[in-house]
């Protein structure tokens, strides 16, 4: 039997909630949000309640409950504002207000079947835009772990089916939290919608070992040996971001009968303190410093300097996802370790010896690693294939100006 409230019935058997006759679209955690308010209708819920009920007990940040409590009233016709049917209680939570009853479920309706156009007047064939992201609930991705060479526990997690393309670990990561983000979750989505896409956090942060004896550019690409052992692909292509790029390119010299392509975003083949500039290595220094000094503060304001250069182009709630994801997936001390660690990679002489085919993203305003790194890269790999993107982000967002050029070149290119 549907909960039915003013215009709307909400049917948790068929997962359906309709204005009248209309379906209404619900992402899958708006809609079990939702269900659980209206069962619980008679006390107020909080949001441990909801956290341990809709999210399983999983990390939850504060502006994910914000966006799903705002994303269910908008689907009610409600709002903050109003709050006619989701009220918040101040300290205590939220709780269901609206008159609620049970009725016989709503019949969807009826549409009888076109009639065939008549030959020579046959529409004109439409194609389907590639590479759509996938709703979460569709793709349901899988966390294991396995062990490192020195006995570091790494979580990894694979998604999807075809071919099998490996995305390395970059700073930073949270498989859980990655995987729910509108910075990330739209870009694994269109990916796994093709390929068997697989990721895994490096170790320090995320769901892999915090506490771990070495950090280093030796032990990244031994945990992504590890990664590849565990899942038992044989023969795959490897995504990289930033310092993710330069594993890449270090494990496809190691392992060439293995990597089938490249696809490098925003690498670079030399960090901060290995280009030369006494600048660059001070600058480095400082923001070890700061890190260390003012990462775990609940403040965000420390965080939002990261934040404004790897998005300075992301919306209000890309901001606060990204804020987060900083303060949940690594301790200060770590956090600084890693930064370390990326500051002082130096893979040029690796570059000639690359033999997998390579193609090589950069956007040019990118605040983070500069766009001619990227291009001194790409000049560096026999054969590379260099795009320039129009753009400033360090991470890429969907609704970008170079969002749809970036999925169609990776696209044809994996499919080369």
């Amino acid at each position: 039997m549907p909960f039915v409230f003013g215009d709307y019935s909400l049917d948790a058997g068929r997962r359906e909630l309709r204005r009248g006759a209309a379906l209404v679209e619900l992402e899958p955690q708006v809609f079990d949000l939702l269900i659980y308010l209206i069962e619980n209708r008679d006390r107020v819920v909080s949001k441990d309640d909801l956290i341990a009920s809709v999210w399983h007990g999983r990390i939850v940040s504060e502006s994910t409950l914000t966006s799903r409590i705002t994303a269910a009233r908008k689907a009610i016709g409600d709002s903050g504002e109003q709050q006619a049917l989701i009220r918040t209680m101040a300290r205590k939570g939220i709780r269901f207000t609206g008159d609620v009853s049970e009725r016989a479920a709503l019949k969807e309706p009826t549409t009888p079947p076109a009639a065939a156009p008549a030959p020579g007047n046959l529409p004109p064939a439409t194609h389907l835009p590639t590479w759509q992201p996938v709703a979460p609930h569709i793709l349901r991705q899988e966390v294991h772990f396995c062990t490192s060479s020195d006995g570091t526990q790494i979580a990894y997690a694979a998604v999807g089916r075809g071919s099998p393309v490996i995305k390395t670990a970059n700073w930073l990561n949270h498989l859980e939290y990655d995987w729910e983000s509108p910075i990330w979750s739209p870009l694994f989505q269109a990916i796994a919608a093709e390929h068997q896409l697989i990721r895994y956090d490096a170790r320090g942060n995320g769901l892999s070992d915090w506490d771990v004896p070495e950090m280093s550019f030796d032990t990244f690409v031994r945990d992504l040996e590890a990664v590849v052992e565990a899942v038992g692909v044989k023969r795959f292509a490897l995504f990289g971001i930033s310092q993710g790029c330069a594993i890449s390119i270090a494990y496809a010299v190691r392992y060439p009968e293995r990597v089938s392509h490249l696809v490098l975003y925003g690498s670079f083949a030399r960090g901060r303190k290995k280009r030369g500039s006494p600048e660059l290595a001070a600058n480095s220094d400082a923001i070890v410093t700061l890190i260390r000094q003012g990462w775990g503060q609940e403040n965000p304001a420390f965080r939002q300097l990261f934040t404004s250069l790897f998005i300075p182009g992301g919306t209000e709630e890309q901001t606060k996802w990204f804020n987060d994801l900083q303060r949940i997936t690594a301790s200060p001390e770590n956090a600084a370790r890693l930064r370390q660690v990326v500051d002082d990679i130096e893979v040029t002489a690796l570059l000639s010896k690359v033999t997998a085919p390579t193609l090589v993203l950069h956007c040019r305003g990118d605040a983070v690693q500069p766009f001619d790194e990227g291009r001194r890269l790409a000049t560096g790999i026999p054969g590379a294939r260099f795009v320039a993107l129009e753009g400033c982000n360090h991470i890429p967002l969907q609704g970008e100006p170079s969002w749809s050029r970036l999925l169609q070149e990776m696209r044809d290119f994996l499919r080369s």
